[in-house]
Formats: structure tokens, C-alpha cells, sequence
């Protein structure tokens, strides 16, 4: 088997096991600050086409759903969709991430929360390129992940872990511009906010 299925099959197969104990421990999770950082960079006053790309168990499928979107969701694991599409009554595609197949200019904005971390290093490029692909002109891309230096195995989850300078050359090759950054947990000093997130345009 490829390296690269090796590791997402590994990874999804662990949230595919402990899918309930995600959904109990991340349901009444903030990410309002996420959420409007994306949405302040897109068009007001209408609706728009949503990707909530890792959408998990649907929590933010729901949410975009309930400010009028039309919000479909997309994960690796087949679990969380249904369980997703369930909760949300939104549409969701079971994908790996380096496996996405999109149409072109499908979406206004794709709302990455906690997800690309788990893609490895060497097919970030292609899977940005994908996502660049599939919004439509101006469209947006957030993301938030856990930053730092290293890449490899946490238990039975594999993550790449970078910093802004190295975050914004990845999406810069992809045609992406960075709009803005910031660390969460809002707040704290910059050594207890593990979490950068980015919101970008496509050129």
C-alpha cells in the first residue's frame, strides 16, 4: 500500500473508532472567531456556496446552514459524514484529502478547521492546488491548524505541523494570498496559542 494511503487510512480509521467520543468532546467547541474570519472576507448579504472541508460530525455544517448557506461537507471519514449529514441535513462527500475530486469553481469559500494538519508535507501542494481549484474567482480558503516544526505519528494520527512563514509559502505556490492570520486561543501569550489560522484568497 502507498505510504500516503497507509498514513490517511490510519489517521481516518482512528476517528472512525472513536467518532462518538469526538463529536461529545468537540460539539460545544467555540470556533465563532474562525467562523467569522472567514465569513467577514466573502460576500455579504447573500448565500453562499460553503466547502466545510474535515467537516467532522457536522457541527459548522449546521451552523452555516442556519445563517442561510448552502453548505456541504467533506471528510475522509465515512463515519463522520454520515454522521454529519444526519445532524446537519446538509449534502456530504466522503473523500480522502489528497484525493478530492471537485469541479471547478464549485464554491464561494472552503472553511478548512482542523484538518490539512493531517495532510503530509509532500502532498500539501496538490491538495491546495485542488481546493484553489474548485473556488470560484476571489473565493476564500480558511484554515486552522496546529503549528509548529515536525511531522510524523501522534499515536495513530499523523500531522505536519508548521509555523506562518512555511504556511504561507505552501498557499502562496498554490495561488493563494494571505489576507490575514492570527493565534487562538485568543488572548493568551503567543506560547499557549498552538492554533494559527489563516485566511486567504484565491489570485
Amino acid at each position: 500500500m502507498d505510504n500516503t494511503i497507509k498514513k490517511e487510512s490510519r489517521t481516518i480509521s482512528h476517528y472512525d473508532k472513536h467518532a462518538e467520543d469526538f463529536w461529545l468532546g468537540t460539539k460545544d467547541h467555540d470556533v465563532s472567531q474562525n467562523i467569522q474570519a472567514f465569513l467577514s472576507a466573502l460576500p455579504k448579504n447573500k448565500a453562499l456556496d460553503i466547502l466545510d472541508l474535515g467537516c467532522g460530525p457536522g457541527r459548522d455544517l449546521l451552523h452555516f446552514k442556519s445563517l442561510g448557506h448552502q453548505a456541504t461537507g467533506l471528510d475522509g471519514s465515512a463515519t463522520f459524514c454520515k454522521m454529519a449529514a444526519e445532524y446537519s441535513g446538509c449534502p456530504t462527500i466522503n473523500q480522502n484529502f489528497t484525493q478530492i475530486q471537485l469541479a471547478d469553481y464549485q464554491f464561494d469559500g472552503v472553511f478548512a478547521n482542523a484538518c490539512l494538519f493531517h495532510v503530509p508535507s509532500d502532498e500539501l501542494p496538490n491538495v491546495l492546488k485542488k481546493l484553489h481549484a474548485c473556488l470560484r474567482e476571489g473565493g476564500v480558503l480558511f484554515s486552522s491548524n496546529p503549528r509548529g516544526n515536525t511531522e510524523g505519528w501522534q499515536g495513530d494520527r499523523y500531522g505536519h505541523y508548521i509555523e506562518l512563514e512555511a504556511s504561507q509559502h505552501f498557499l502562496e505556490e498554490a495561488g493563494f494570498e494571505l489576507l490575514d492570520h492570527y493565534y487562538r486561543p485568543a488572548g493568551k501569550p503567543r506560547a499557549q496559542q498552538p492554533w494559527l489560522a489563516l485566511v486567504c484568497r484565491k489570485k
